[in-house]
C-alpha cells in the first residue's frame, strides 16, 4: 500500500486559522490532516490517504489514479469571452507568434 500512497501528489500549507499545517493530496481533494509540524501534517495525510484506499479498495469502489501516472496530450480546449480572445490574438500578432504558443506562455508562469 504504501508503494501506491508514494506515488500521490501532496502539498503542506500553513493554516491561519487553525494555526497548524495542513496535509493535503490532489488526488483525494476532500481530505486533509492538520497538525503541528509539516512532517507530522505530511505523514498524517499519507496514512489517512492509505487508510481511505483500503476502505474503497475493500468496498469495491475505484480508487484514484495518482497524477503522476496518468497521460497526458498537452491539449485541453478553454473558453474564453471573445473580447479576451480578441486581445491574446493581437497580443500574439504583435509578438509574431501564434495564438496557441502565447497562451502557453502565459500558462507556465
Amino acid at each position: 500500500m504504501a508503494e501506491l500512497t508514494d506515488k500521490y501528489t501532496y502539498r503542506i500549507t500553513w493554516s491561519e486559522d487553525d494555526e497548524e499545517f495542513v496535509g493535503l493530496c490532489a488526488e483525494f481533494p476532500s481530505l486533509s490532516w492538520l497538525d503541528k509540524s509539516p512532517e507530522a501534517a505530511l505523514k498524517g495525510i499519507r496514512e489517512l490517504v492509505g487508510d481511505i484506499i483500503v476502505d474503497m479498495s475493500g468496498a469495491g469502489e475505484a480508487v484514484p489514479e495518482p497524477i503522476a501516472a496518468r497521460n497526458f496530450s498537452g491539449r485541453f480546449v478553454v473558453r474564453v469571452p471573445p473580447e479576451v480572445h480578441r486581445q491574446l490574438a493581437i497580443q500574439a500578432a504583435e509578438a509574431g507568434v501564434s495564438l496557441n504558443r502565447l497562451a502557453s506562455a502565459k500558462l507556465s508562469h
